[in-house]
C-alpha cells in the first residue's frame, strides 16, 4: 500500500481526496496538511512517504514554495500538484520546481488514478486538458508568420497547385495535370512558401487549412 501525505487547504477537498483515495484499497493517506508549512513539518520529524498530493494556492507556504524546498533538504519524496489553476504559466513553475506531475482539479477519479498510476511507475504527468492546450500553441507557433494573408491574395493557379498539393501530387504529377512545366510548379509552389512565410511544405498546408484556404 502506497503512502501519501495529503496537502489542501479547503478542509471538504481534502477529506473528499482522502475517502477517494483510500476506497481504492491502494493507498493510504498517513498525513493531511493545510499548508506546504505542515509538510515540511511532517518531513523534518521524520515522516515517510511514498508520494505527496498537493493543492498549489495555500496560505503560509503554497505548494510551489513547498516543493522547492523539499528538493533543496533533499527529500526523496515526489509531489504530484492537484490545483485549481489551470494556466500554463503554473504548470512550468511547478513542473521545473521539481513537481513529478500537474493535474487540474476538474479531473476525472480516472484521470487521477491514471496519473498516480504513472507516477508510482516513476513517469511524469500533466492532465489531458493541459497537454492539449501545449499542443495547440506549438501548433499556433509553427503557423507561418504572415498569418493574416487570405485566400484572396492567392492567384487562381496558386490556389489550383495548393489543392493538388494537398491531394499529396508532386511536383511532376502537377505538372502533368495542368500542362505545365515542373519547373513552373516549382516556381509557384516556391512563391507560395515565400508569401505566407511557411518554412516547409508541410506547414504551407496547415496554414491553408487553419485560415480556410482549403477545406
Amino acid at each position: 500500500m502506497k503512502k501519501i501525505i495529503l496537502a489542501e487547504d479547503h478542509k471538504v477537498i481534502r477529506d473528499g481526496l482522502k475517502m477517494l483515495l483510500e476506497s481504492t484499497g491502494e493507498y493510504q493517506i498517513i498525513f493531511t496538511a493545510g499548508n506546504g508549512q505542515e509538510v515540511l513539518d511532517a518531513l523534518d520529524q521524520g515522516c515517510q512517504a511514498d508520494l505527496i498530493v498537493s493543492d498549489i494556492g495555500m496560505p503560509v507556504v503554497d505548494g510551489i514554495t513547498m516543493v522547492r524546498i523539499i528538493k533543496e533538504k533533499g527529500f526523496n519524496v515526489p509531489v504530484l500538484f492537484v490545483s485549481m489553476f489551470e494556466d500554463e504559466s503554473h504548470l512550468y513553475q511547478a513542473m521545473s520546481g521539481g513537481a513529478v506531475g500537474f493535474l487540474t482539479k476538474s479531473v476525472n477519479s480516472n484521470e487521477l488514478f491514471f496519473a498516480l498510476s504513472k507516477v508510482f511507475s516513476g513517469e511524469r504527468y500533466v492532465c489531458s486538458c493541459l497537454s492539449i492546450k501545449l499542443v495547440d500553441k506549438m501548433i499556433e507557433k509553427s503557423l507561418p508568420v504572415a498569418i493574416g494573408i487570405q485566400g484572396s491574395e492567392f492567384s487562381s493557379r496558386e490556389i489550383e497547385i495548393l489543392e493538388l498539393i494537398g491531394q499529396g501530387l508532386t511536383n511532376s504529377e502537377i505538372a502533368d495535370k495542368l500542362f505545365i512545366s515542373r519547373r513552373t510548379v516549382e516556381g509557384h509552389r516556391q512563391n507560395l512558401i515565400d508569401k505566407t512565410g511557411a518554412k516547409n511544405t508541410a506547414v504551407l498546408m496547415r496554414f491553408a487549412y487553419t485560415k480556410g484556404i482549403l477545406s
